[in-house]
């Protein structure tokens, strides 16, 4: 059965992007790339019992690049009539004449080209009608609610569903696209108590609908989190060891990541520029990186430039193996692409045998993150500094929540300075990391 986005095929697309690149051809234009994209999705809000909203998403976009010779122009339309195609086009293409000259612009090497693009288990849509989606959002905040009296309120619960279709195309040859699916569900919820309200919230997201956790443990979760952080109490500024909760881990990783992509390390605005096959993180830390992970968040077979992606290494053991780099970083650095015009491709953090409990006892006495607050990290020099909310342990029991807490520290140590990565995989986004506990950071109280 062919698959159908707001009334496009793979094939209208297809069809699509030819036009438009012949338009660019008889422009002028030496090269062109293009990407054409449909979406849509439904979100179901209910908040106390009752429904919210109910909103649905369409959206169809065209983004095309164009070359004359080493100067590049772009220009996007959400129309796709003949007359607006045109139009796009001869703007991409005046905006290219005023453009300065780069010699690292232009397509990939046709030879990177990915000539293999197979089914990786991304797309399936949701069969839910919009009641059945109401159900399962009211099933969720009903379990966060009735889980404990001093669940007082709610932020709401949320489903959401959407699917996408996408073809990119350029003048040397390559087209090729798939579509998609994402599926999300969320529960946020207040606690309240002598010392005051918190709140907290579950989320889960997947593929597959099948794939998520269910209602009831989104919102038992929600509702657990939220009493949790009851009765902060404030604790002495020092030097003390730190966990960060998997989601909040992930953020960790995907600082590493911007760290070694092509755009920061051609501005040298890396706190790790030349450090391929140097020793960068702690030996406990390997990354590799899987495009083909079937149902993978980042899955493709192919970058934003049409190369060709496969598994690969990119720490190991505490050593840098590889860059993320796309074919325009790459030459600006004088090195070849590593197939990541686009971004990394799912970002697999090898972990311990150890679960959460386990990384809590071996910290012994320090910081437990669970949200992190504001923007704190200094690309150029590493230097990190984050408002932070968790709970304090002491003798490897959590004692009680805190608040208004600062830590500190410098990427780079923090790297070298991880003693465990959790087995407590976060499933939710393209960075699949357990928690991670890192030695010898400043913990100071604001209260």
């Amino acid at each position: 059965m062919v698959s159908k986005i707001l009334h496009f095929t793979q094939d209208d697309l297809s069809d699509i992007a030819l036009k438009v690149m012949a338009l660019a051809k008889g422009m002028g234009a030496t090269d062109s790339e293009l990407e054409v994209s449909v979406a849509t999705g439904t979100s179901v809000s209910v908040r106390m019992e009752s429904l919210e909203a109910i909103e649905l998403h369409n959206d169809k976009t065209i983004s095309i690049i164009v070359y004359f010779d080493k100067r590049r122009g772009i220009s996007t339309t959400s129309d796709f009539t003949d007359q607006a195609l045109q139009l796009c086009v001869e703007a991409a293409c005046q905006i290219a004449k005023y453009t300065s000259e780069d010699q690292a612009f232009g397509l990939a090497d046709s030879n990177l080209f990915a000539k293999d693009i197979r089914d990786l288990d991304l797309f399936v849509p949701c069969n839910y009608g919009q009641e059945q989606m109401i159900e399962k959002a009211l099933e969720c905040e009903s379990n966060a609610l009735s889980y404990n009296a001093k669940i007082m309120n709610s932020e709401g619960a949320q489903l959401n569903t959407s699917q996408s279709m996408f073809i990119y195309a350029n003048s040397a040859g390559f087209i090729g696209g798939f579509p998609s699916s994402m599926h999300s569900l969320s529960c946020s919820v207040v606690a309240s108590d002598d010392s005051g309200m918190q709140r907290d919230y579950s989320y889960t997201a997947a593929r597959s609908l099948d794939n998520l956790k269910s209602a009831k443990v989104i919102g038992q979760e929600s509702a657990e989190r939220a009493l949790k952080r009851l009765g902060p109490q404030k604790i002495n500024t020092g030097r003390f060891p730190v966990i960060f909760e998997a989601p909040i881990a992930t953020s960790i990783i995907s600082s590493l990541a911007a760290s070694i992509s092509g755009g920061n390390l051609f501005r040298e605005t890396s706190f790790l520029l030349n450090s391929m096959d140097k020793k960068v993180a702690s030996n406990i830390l390997t990354i590799s990186e899987d495009p083909l992970l079937l149902g993978g968040h980042a899955s493709t077979c192919f970058d934003d430039d049409g190369v060709k992606v496969e598994p690969r290494i990119v720490i190991d053991r505490g050593y840098l193996q590889g860059y993320f780099l796309s074919s325009y970083s790459a030459r600006r650095l004088g090195m070849e692409t590593t197939g990541n015009a686009g971004g990394a491709h799912n970002l697999i953090v090898s972990s311990s045998e150890n679960d959460f409990n386990a990384l809590v006892k071996q910290m012994d006495t320090g910081l437990i993150v669970t949200e992190l607050l504001g923007h704190g990290l200094n690309m150029v020099t590493g230097d990190y500094s984050r408002g932070v909310v968790g709970f304090w342990v002491e003798h490897g029991n959590i004692k009680h929540a805190v608040e208004e807490i600062t830590i500190a520290g410098n990427m780079k140590e923090m790297l070298l300075n991880i003693i465990t990565i959790g087995k407590d995989t976060y499933l939710n986004g393209s960075k699949y990391t357990g928690s991670i506990l890192i030695d010898g950071m400043t913990v100071a109280s604001n209260s």
